[in-house]
């Protein structure tokens, strides 16, 4: 399989670069890493929290 070595990732970024701009990359790298971000809590299973039981620090007080 084909992995990219230093001069293709600069062959890269420098056509990033032209296509959205200096201004605009941090908006598209924040964009990115939230998308990234959201896939993998809905890959990870919610129940991970659960199927242990309950937490021990957290203790149910009645209300006063």
């Amino acid at each position: 399989m084909w992995q990219p070595g230093l001069g293709e990732l600069l062959i890269i970024l420098v056509i990033v670069l032209v296509i959205f701009g200096a201004g605009k990359l941090p908006q598209v790298g924040r964009s990115l890493g939230s998308a990234i971000s959201e896939f993998k809590e809905s890959v990870t299973p919610k129940d991970e929290e659960d199927a242990d039981g309950p937490d021990p620090q957290k203790k149910d007080s009645p209300a006063e």
